[in-house]
């Protein structure tokens, strides 16, 4: 499994692409879909949605159990995966390409946010 280095990592398992014109892409790494399972319903936060960095604002289900989604930023929800919501498979199949779960205008980025080294070590793989 390999984390790709561009992007930085939550310690619950969430990815965050590098800001660009102020927006962040935001979705969960390979590590926390295998343990998830196979995802089978996803609720995404809406787009206009104020999401804050460490608090919940969806849940992935998947055959094995419920996980709680959390943003590793602060923002306002740009843009939500209406693929994902239709195909939630796509969080397993491509967690880093187009299983991405939503977009957000960052206006606080935490200081804790791990490399793809940091977060390798962190998660054990």
């Amino acid at each position: 499994m390999s984390n790709p280095q561009q992007l930085r990592y939550s310690k619950e398992h969430e990815w965050l692409s590098a800001v660009e014109d102020g927006v962040a892409t935001i979705g969960i790494t390979e590590f926390a879909a295998n343990a998830l399972g196979d995802v089978v319903y996803a609720q995404l936060p809406e787009v206009g949605d104020t999401v804050t960095a460490g608090e919940t604002c969806g849940e992935l289900e998947s055959t094995k159990s419920v996980s709680d989604l959390y943003s590793p930023v602060t923002g306002e929800v740009t843009a939500a995966n209406q693929d994902v919501v239709d195909d939630p498979s796509l969080v397993n199949s491509a967690p880093f390409e187009g299983g991405w779960l939503f977009k957000v205008r960052v206006t606080d980025e935490p200081e804790d946010l791990l490399s793809a080294d940091e977060y390798t070590e962190f998660s054990g793989n």
